[in-house]
């Protein structure tokens, strides 16, 4: 704890010797010890694992807090229990706060939260991706409402910066009350397991309202949040995997919105081909099969990050590399639920469609979408608007976008999948690939209805109807025709197809009309 009175009888070397060594201290080596025994690593800990060695600069390390009332006036702590600045993280700039659990249990200050804002200001004037480590018990209490004014402060300067610099979250504690709401503006949270945990109100307060007896890792744990509410878009194991997990995360982002993503030095090989591809699509059309084998077989080896891996598991979305170029793929799973789009599935798309066009990163849809899951539970809870947030993002993007159609391409689902029609820039489809309007069944019950119910065996006569409707519509080769398909191709040509595309379309510039901004469909 800072004492002024300490240094009277030291030399001016030495008083600021004393002082970096009590702020590297935080809270002292009792709670550092503690945060230790948690199974949890410091702030200066987790900024040296986060920076390339001897990089980080530090900003605001002897702030200290202005309060005076609840015994604040007999404690300070050098840093005020945030540690700010700047460095380089494989080479690039970043900016970074990482909160101090062991100052005052990390409580957010009118002075803490300066702090955030000031580096936050920088990236944004600098242009570079600003990384948040929370760990953090709240807002201080002590200070009332400069508090919260200090959280509202950092809310609004991470909207200004949305879609300007990339912002990732990782939460190493607690991040409870207000504090979640930075978190969630930010383009990726990630967790740790056992030792994180985010929700607006506690356990406590969630047993005294609802009278529901809950844990604090069940209420808002890692696991929780990465595959029931879909908050948290990575869940780790521990913290140095956390940190591993957000560097390879930048390294697939550009700096800025003005920028596009570092390439990957790549050498083209003789033959691009990838003969498996071929073979992939099961013969009986109703027989499922994993979209990543289809990703992995397209892909730069070992490339594919899957974001949201454990939420809406239907619809599969991540980055990846592509003849050395960083691309977002978004996939339908026909591994789970048939691959159809549910309200999860959309906002999930949607949601990474808009942080790919914001940042100049190209798009790629593997498309095999039977259409919208049906059902009342869906209709009531708005999967008209929620599925209408996919189709407008893609509608919205102006990054280079290419589809390729695996299989099913059914009803309106086709045309939210990134078609022709709502500006994909290249459409490709397997000869697999069924174009059409429902399912030939469902068809054929509808458009041969009376021929079918007058025949002698309506049985045979529903599936003379199915087979028909199936060589008609059920191909790629209508859309084909209209032009609506670019090229009909075989499966192991896709990879050479698309690294071709890509950089076809790397100059490419396409602009929305003048507007403030959109309304879309929250």
């Amino acid at each position: 704890m800072s004492d002024p009175h300490a240094d009277a009888q030291l030399s001016k070397t030495e008083i600021l010797a004393r002082k970096n060594a009590e702020a590297l201290l935080g809270g002292g080596q009792a709670r550092i010890d503690a945060q230790h025994k948690k199974g949890k690593l410091t702030a200066r800990e987790r900024i040296d694992l986060l920076f390339d060695e001897g990089s980080f600069e530090e900003i605001g390390k002897f702030v200290m807090h202005r309060s005076k009332d609840f015994g604040l006036d007999k404690e300070y702590y050098l840093g005020d229990g945030v540690v700010t600045g700047y460095g380089t993280v494989n080479g690039r700039l970043v900016y970074a706060f990482s909160q101090d659990f062991t100052v005052f249990g990390g409580s957010l200050s009118e002075t803490h939260a300066e702090k955030i804002v000031k580096i936050m200001d920088l990236a944004m004037k600098n242009g570079a991706p600003v990384i948040g480590l929370n760990d953090s018990g709240g807002a201080r209490i002590q200070e009332g409402v400069v508090s919260l004014g200090g959280y509202a402060d950092i809310f609004y300067k991470n909207t200004l910066a949305s879609g300007v610099v990339p912002q990732l979250s990782a939460i190493m504690g607690p991040c409870a009350g207000g504090a979640v709401y930075s978190p969630a503006i930010t383009d990726f949270i990630l967790m740790v397991e056992d030792t994180s945990y985010m929700f607006v109100t506690g356990p406590n307060v969630v047993k005294t309202v609802t009278h529901e007896n809950v844990t604090s890792e069940e209420l808002g744990g890692a696991s929780t949040h990465s595959a029931k509410s879909g908050v948290t878009h990575f869940s780790c194991a521990n913290e140095v995997a956390c940190i591993t997990h957000l560097k390879q995360l930048l390294s697939y982002m550009p700096q800025n919105c003005e920028e596009t993503a570092p390439m990957v030095p790549y050498e083209a090989g003789q033959d691009e081909s990838r003969a498996a591809l071929d073979t992939i699509i099961p013969d009986n059309p109703n027989q499922p099969y994993d979209i990543r084998e289809v990703i992995d077989g397209i892909i730069d080896a070992g490339s594919f990050l899957e974001v949201h891996q454990n939420f809406a598991e239907n619809i599969v979305v991540g980055f990846a590399r592509l003849g050395g170029r960083s691309i977002g793929i978004v996939g339908n799973q026909p591994a789970v639920l048939a691959g159809v789009l549910d309200i999860n599935a959309s906002t999930k798309a949607a949601r990474f469609v808009r942080f790919c066009d914001s940042f100049n990163i190209p798009l790629l849809v593997l498309e095999d979408v039977p259409g919208f899951l049906p059902g009342t539970d869906q209709e009531w809870r708005g999967i008209i608007t929620n599925g209408a947030k996919l189709l407008y993002a893609f509608c919205e993007a102006t990054v280079p976008r290419i589809t390729v159609i695996t299989r099913k391409a059914y009803g309106g689902a086709y045309d939210v999948m990134n078609s022709k029609h709502i500006g994909a820039d290249m459409n490709y489809a397997w000869p697999t690939a069924e174009i059409a309007v429902m399912g030939a069944k469902g068809a054929a019950e509808i458009i041969f209805k009376r021929e079918i119910a007058q025949a002698e065996d309506p049985e045979a006569k529903l599936q003379e109807k199915v087979d028909e409707y199936q060589q008609k519509f059920a191909t790629p080769y209508r859309a084909a025709h209209r032009g609506f398909v670019d090229e009909v191709i075989l499966p192991s040509q896709t990879r050479q197809k698309l690294i071709r595309a890509f950089k076809m379309l790397e100059n490419k510039v396409d602009t929305l009309p003048r507007k403030k901004h959109g309304n879309i469909p929250l």
